[in-house]
């Protein structure tokens, strides 16, 4: 088993002249938060001045009516979409416990990722929220701190390869269509696309040269191979994709957006969720797809976003919830029953 270990990389300074660069990279990383702070605390009061603003606008008559047209054909789509894209969510466990060589049943993985997950998409600090929940699933099997933390840093760069990949063949394919949202030049889009995928391919030619570590706070891990940063892409672009089609399936008609079109949005969206650190990206998310989606009504759209966050982020969350409930209590329970054999009179151990 691969473990995170405290060392020092090759050809490393030491001695006194690793002090003032110590110092250096310090100042810049401390620069770095405070403008990736204040950039937060940005994109946080203008999505609150929009969404205010919004709320403000809106007639709740309307947004009742709103929800009463939306069709149950609509919601059961949303809710398959939404199940694929936490199916794929569990495989970013699975292949992170693959390349750190460790074998633990699906069934468990599948518990912990998608608890994590869920959990952590509704309150946010996912560090926290998901990494608890991750170590007290995986913690039953025999992994210790340090794997899960080397299977909770696989499985983000997971999800970052997913949606670089969809990102740059999104500007690439329909390069014409992104430009009537960033107001950018079809070539422009199309330079970027193939930039992105092009960083993309170096680092699958990268990881596939020979081992590499990936050093974060003086740990390292070593990254997958080709093979499975292959698979990481094809998991996170199909999370993200079946996500973008909940809420698609949703919008009201007549908004008159291809799905790839609105794959742009989404992502578009879901970066400044994570830029404003929001849980959810709660605010962030609903301001851009309220500016940017056309609709017959605010209400009609509002009303879709709404139902995306009951179906993609509430209902997972409550399953959650109970899945951990009744592990705990299916765990206590073959406890109690081991005692029970070893034990059945209450006078001693079962000979």
């Amino acid at each position: 088993m691969n473990e995170i270990r405290q060392e020092a990389p090759p050809g490393a300074a030491s001695g006194s002249q690793s002090v003032p660069r110590d110092h250096a990279t310090a100042v810049r990383r401390r620069y770095w938060r405070i403008a990736a702070t204040l950039c937060s605390i940005l994109i946080l009061a203008l999505s609150a001045y929009i969404v205010t603003r919004t709320l403000l606008t809106i007639d709740y008559h309307e947004l009742r009516l709103a929800f009463q047209a939306t069709e149950l054909e609509q919601i059961l789509a949303a809710l398959a979409l939404t199940a694929v894209s936490y199916l794929a969510l569990t495989g970013y466990d699975a292949l992170a416990l693959r390349q750190l060589r460790i074998k633990i049943a699906y069934r468990i993985t599948a518990l912990a990722s998608f608890t994590s997950y869920a959990i952590s998409f509704t309150m946010g600090f996912p560090l926290i929220t998901g990494g608890t929940v991750r170590y007290w699933i995986y913690s039953q099997s025999g992994l210790g701190a340090s794997h899960v933390a080397s299977l909770t840093l696989i499985a983000g760069i997971t999800f970052w390869l997913g949606m670089a990949v969809v990102i740059g063949v999104l500007l690439v394919a329909i390069p014409a269509q992104i430009a009537e949202l960033n107001q950018l030049k079809v070539w422009v889009n199309r330079a970027i696309g193939a930039g992105i995928l092009g960083c993309a391919v170096t680092y699958l030619v990268w990881v596939s040269r020979s081992p590499r570590r990936l050093s974060v706070k003086g740990a390292y891990v070593e990254l997958p191979g080709y093979r499975l940063s292959l698979g990481q892409i094809g998991l996170g672009a199909v999370d993200l994709v079946f996500a973008a089609g909940a809420l698609f399936v949703l919008l009201p008609k007549g908004h008159g957006l291809d799905f790839p079109t609105f794959v742009a949005i989404y992502v578009f969206a879901c970066l400044l969720g994570i830029a404003s650190n929001a849980p959810g990206g709660i605010g962030a998310f609903e301001a851009t797809i309220l500016k940017i989606v056309p609709a017959p009504s605010t209400e009609a759209l509002f009303a879709s976003l709404l139902l995306f966050r009951i179906i993609y982020y509430f209902l997972p969350f409550v399953l959650a919830f109970a899945l951990l409930g009744a592990h705990e209590g299916m765990r206590r329970w073959k406890g109690l029953r081991a005692e029970m054999h070893e034990d059945p009179e209450g006078g001693g151990r079962k000979p």
